[in-house]
């Protein structure tokens, strides 16, 4: 399921991470590679926030979408 779908405070292992091979690579360089733990920290209005190594990110819908977990 596509990491979008993920309720507030669920940790989950990352499978996949999809897209064009660039927006691939900006999303490994963010630290979003398969194997890796996420945390969906809040969802609002399409965007949401994540704990990811020890760092939060802002991703989208659509970027967050690409990444499969």
């Amino acid at each position: 399921m596509p990491l979008s779908m993920v309720r507030e405070g669920e940790k989950s292992r990352i499978k996949k991470v999809g897209g064009r091979e660039e927006t691939r690579r900006f999303l490994e360089n963010l630290g979003f590679v398969a194997g890796g733990f996420v945390t969906v920290v809040s969802a609002m209005e399409g965007n949401i926030i994540v704990n990811i190594k020890d760092s939060r990110v802002a991703l989208g819908r659509d970027m967050a979408n690409k990444i499969f977990v």
